[in-house]
């Protein structure tokens, strides 16, 4: 029986950000309610940075945004501008340290406050100018050097996160009569990869967002304010109206004149066809496309492009129902509710005895028996990582008296790691690897044998992108075909796996 250790992680996404300016109102709670509906996007750290014009003050712990915060603590919180965020870290370890808002004083003596969802490529350079002018420890000038120590050597300094040496930087440039827009009109050009910032000095709020546009950005109105959240649903959850995308290489500052808008790059997107997929709520909207309509209809074209027979669809909840819906529209095949999803299984800071541990699959999903026993069932799911979870729910579906499982994913195959924001294993931990060279088929076949199904499909790239009513030439699907518009790292090791990989697929 699988356990829990064995059982893999969804594919998360780094961070959510939420900002708000609105004179008059309880922007804490504001933030706090944003936050929340954003929690999908970060389940590791959450925190806020309240501005009353005098001073920022920051609050940010470990856990979830219920267990960081409290009513006692938001009522301290005052002022009229604030910045909230959730993370998940796959830059920099899951420590304090790296939960944001990051702060820095800048030499002016201006407070700066900064929440960012994405990654860095180039976060080794603005690492080197970071250390290099003293804004972190000084050892980092040269990380080649400080790597080449060995274990010992590099455990003695904890490396800062690409966030944290954005907001020294950005805050180190407040100065000699220069305003945070001259000093991120600086910065935003030099930054490479993907990012959505949301940032204040106490007074204005502030918002950027890579010229890619590679993660969503969207700002709502309030009666009296402004709100920018990561997603559409968290404006909802506000009751703040929809107003526009932040457009990719749009820096925007709202303050009491309103919002003005510069660019400090052109505009060329390649939006994460992954949110569609699976990162972003289904409530939320990114690009004018309603993210549920496109999951609905992955899955219609799912059925036509992998056919299954069988007696019920069944999702595997929440991220496969709305494509499990559209396969049993696609198919004509009932739609059903096979499994029990308990809706308060999270990340937990309490391990789980040994007992506990051999339960596996069954702490979050448990099959109703009496619906799929003696049924051919086809089992709708987002996406196959590693594989590890949905072998263990095929092994627990058989158990339960299922006389077929037929599994069908609602995503292309995983091959490629993302080095944007989602935390996707290194290739030899990617399933869809499982065989060499670029045979589709052999390699079908063999995930399927590996998780134990009757038979498995998987959405076509263009299918995908066709649901998103995007252009193809608009949006990044590198996890997907290994194209990576933005470039990858420099002395990443999952990157120069990669490029070898492409080497011999004759990608490069």
């Amino acid at each position: 029986m699988s356990t829990v250790d064995e059982l893999e992680a969804p594919p998360r996404e780094e961070c959510g950000v939420f900002g708000v300016w609105a004179p008059g109102e309880d922007v804490s709670k504001l933030t706090y309610y944003g936050l929340y509906a954003l929690q999908h996007r970060g389940q590791e750290a959450a925190g806020l940075a309240v501005g009353d014009g005098d001073q920022i003050v920051v609050f940010k712990d470990l856990g979830l945004v219920s267990q960081v915060f409290d009513e006692q603590t938001l009522d301290a919180l005052k002022g009229h501008v604030a910045v909230g965020h959730t993370r998940y870290a796959t830059a920099g370890g899951a420590c304090w340290e790296n939960a944001q808002p990051m702060f820095r004083m800048a030499p002016d003596g201006t407070d700066i406050a900064l929440g960012h969802n994405g990654n860095l490529v180039n976060f080794r350079e603005l690492l080197v100018e970071a250390a290099t002018k003293g804004l972190v420890d000084k050892r980092w000038a040269d990380p080649e050097a400080l790597s080449a120590r060995g274990a010992d050597g590099a455990n003695e300094v904890t490396a800062p996160s690409d966030s944290d040496v954005m907001c020294a930087l950005l805050s180190d440039g407040v100065r000699d009569g220069r305003s945070v827009i001259d000093s991120a009109m600086d910065l935003l050009p030099r930054l490479q990869g993907a990012f959505c910032l949301c940032f204040t000095d106490g007074t204005a709020l502030y918002a950027a967002r890579d010229p890619f546009g590679v993660r969503p950005l969207a700002i709502g109105r309030l009666e009296r304010g402004w709100v920018v959240a990561s997603e559409t649903a968290a404006l909802d959850i506000v009751g703040a109206s929809f107003v526009r995308e932040v457009e990719p290489g749009e820096l925007i500052r709202i303050d009491g004149a309103g919002v003005h808008t510069q660019r400090f790059a052109e505009t060329t997107h390649k939006g994460c066809v992954f949110e569609y997929v699976y990162l972003a709520r289904p409530d939320s909207v990114i690009r004018g496309r309603a993210v549920n309509a496109t999951r609905v209809d992955i899955g219609r074209l799912l059925a036509k492009e992998a056919p299954a027979e069988g007696d019920m669809v069944i999702p595997v909840p929440d991220s496969g129902t709305p494509a499990a819906v559209g396969y049993a529209q696609g198919s004509g095949i009932p739609y059903g509710q096979g499994l029990v999803k308990n809706a308060y299984v999270g990340r937990t800071f309490i391990q789980p005895s040994q007992t506990i541990r051999q339960l596996g699959i069954r702490l979050k999903l448990n099959p109703l028996r009496e619906v799929i026993r003696d049924k051919r069932l086809v089992v709708v799911d987002d996406s196959i990582v590693r594989g590890n979870t949905q072998r263990a729910l095929i092994r627990m579906l058989r158990e339960a008296g299922a006389a077929e499982v037929h599994v069908r994913i609602a995503s292309p195959p995983v091959k490629w790691p993302c080095f944007y924001g989602i935390d996707f294993a290194s290739p030899g931990e990617l399933l869809a690897n499982c065989v060499d060279g670029d045979d589709y088929d052999a390699m079908v076949d063999a995930v399927c044998t590996a998780i134990g199904a009757d038979s498995l499909g998987f959405v076509s790239v263009d299918s995908m992108v066709e649901a998103s009513r995007q252009d193809r030439a608009q949006l990044c699907c590198a996890c997907f075909d290994g194209v990576y518009p933005l470039g990858m790292p420099q002395g990443d090791a999952n990157a120069e796996l990669v490029h070898r990989m492409q080497k011999e697929n004759n990608r490069v």
